[in-house]
């Protein structure tokens, strides 16, 4: 179904992707068509099906959804174990980023089942079968799974992320008190996978300007900090139209977040420090 008006939608129901009609304005090029089937493993006792996104930018073809199927019995339980499978066992081809299989380094975040989130720890289990795989929204596609995560990255250098403090360094650590550092809870914690950048609208309409949630969930990750004394001049980089208040409150961002965090809140804060400021 196009979705033309959001009284279409319940209320309690999120849609998982934006729908695009088939028969849009976009280019035979960018579409993407149906791939290859590949073969099923012999002796299968348990299968599961994955639906993968495929495109190489720098061939003649345009994307297209291969299908694999593994067998449950013969694969670890997570769906990065079935991608890793699917990449030493049948499509050597198949690109995707990965790293420490714990949810601590960020690299493995695509879009599974139209959700963004981390594919080592998502269960197979808790997938549909077929389970469609799709790289990151809103990036531009280095290769099948992985993003061009370039300009999210740029986004989180101009916030200047590191301690900032006109003091002379002392010659031990940076003190702080328990209650001051707990201010730092819900903000240490992201990993800058972007699942939440990815998955916010505001920044699919406003990313060459908007920071996004995980920048901005980093941003205020510094203004809270006691040790940090440059805090008027970071508040003075975000008052801008649209740094930060292109934030509508959609909230998609701490729906997807897979290490749990509300970087929705964190933005608001801002907002109110924003204001605070101003007497």
């Amino acid at each position: 179904m196009l979705i033309r008006s959001s009284k279409q939608v319940s209320h309690w129901h999120t849609p998982k992707r934006f729908p695009v009609p088939i028969n849009s304005d976009a280019s035979a090029t960018s579409r993407t068509e149906e791939g290859k089937t590949w073969p099923k493993p012999a002796n299968l006792t348990r299968p599961h099906h994955l639906r993968i996104y495929r495109y190489d930018p720098d061939s003649d073809h345009g994307p297209r959804i291969d299908t694999y199927t593994i067998n449950r019995d013969k694969c670890g339980p997570m769906l990065l174990d079935a991608l890793i499978k699917i990449k030493n066992e049948v499509d050597p081809t198949l690109t995707f980023r990965r790293s420490c299989r714990e949810g601590i380094c960020g690299s493995c975040a695509m879009n599974i089942d139209g959700t963004n989130w981390l594919a080592c720890i998502r269960p197979l289990d808790e997938v549909s079968d077929p389970v469609t795989v799709y790289p990151l929204n809103n990036m531009d596609v280095v290769k099948d799974l992985v993003g061009d995560q370039s300009h999210a990255l740029a986004q989180y250098t101009s916030i200047k992320p590191w301690l900032r403090s006109s003091t002379p360094p002392p010659t031990h650590e940076r003190l702080q008190s328990p209650e001051e550092r707990k201010k730092l809870d819900g903000d240490y914690e992201c990993i800058l996978c972007f699942c939440c950048t990815s998955g916010c609208p505001s920044h699919w309409w406003n990313g060459d300007r908007f920071l996004g949630p995980a920048v901005l969930l980093q941003a205020h990750r510094w203004l809270v900090d006691s040790r940090d004394d440059v805090t008027e001049e970071r508040l003075d980089d975000l008052e801008d139209p649209f740094k930060l208040y292109r934030c509508h409150t959609i909230l998609n961002c701490t729906r997807t977040c897979p290490k749990g965090l509300n970087p929705g809140k964190k933005i608001a804060e801002i907002k109110l420090m924003m204001q605070q400021r101003r007497g």
